[in-house]
């Protein structure tokens, strides 16, 4: 299980990150989509903030819903229904269909529970889960425990998930 970040990230950190994020992006010629749930397009937001990130953030889908994200990523009837919105599975396909619905190389998904309602036993407040894939057919995801006020919960969320980007989709433009 990855441990939540030490610091719950300021706006000039999350800016900071966006910023490193669309150079890169850029430097490798890629495009971004984004397909978040509980980060409500904030993620979408830092992005772009960014001057010049039409170069290189393509969009992002805001799926609160169950039926959005099946209506716009199609995440399947089945797999919410086993497994709900807040789990890997659901994470995986927002993923893979942000890609589908997109002119993308590279998709970041975010569903979880930031609170202050929703938690379950199986699923705490500030469950999180993240998932990045590439159109070459690559995809990973983390589960990951925030601690804080439900702002603090979607801060630490939308800056794993651009800093995920940068690890997962774009070091040295190959996937291992």
């Amino acid at each position: 299980m990855p441990s939540a970040p030490i610091a719950v990230p300021t706006d000039d950190d999350l800016y900071e990150n966006a910023y490193q994020l669309g150079r890169r992006l850029h430097e490798q010629n890629l495009w971004l989509c984004t397909a978040e749930s509980c980060t409500g397009g904030w993620l979408g937001k830092i992005l772009t903030d960014i001057k010049g990130s039409s170069h290189w953030y393509d969009r992002g889908f805001i799926t609160y819903t169950n039926q959005a994200k099946q209506d716009m990523l199609g995440v399947s009837e089945e797999t919410l229904a086993e497994f709900g919105a807040v789990s890997e599975s659901t994470v995986l396909e927002m993923a893979k269909g942000a890609l589908r619905h997109s002119r993308a190389d590279c998709s970041v998904a975010v569903t979880g529970i930031a609170g202050p309602g929703g938690a379950t036993a199986n699923k705490p407040l500030g469950m999180v889960w993240i998932a990045w894939a590439r159109s070459s057919d690559f995809i990973h995801s983390e589960c990951h425990y925030f601690d804080g006020s439900r702002e603090e919960v979607r801060r630490q969320a939308v800056q794993t998930a651009a800093l995920g980007v940068i690890k997962h989709c774009l070091q040295n433009n190959t996937i291992a």
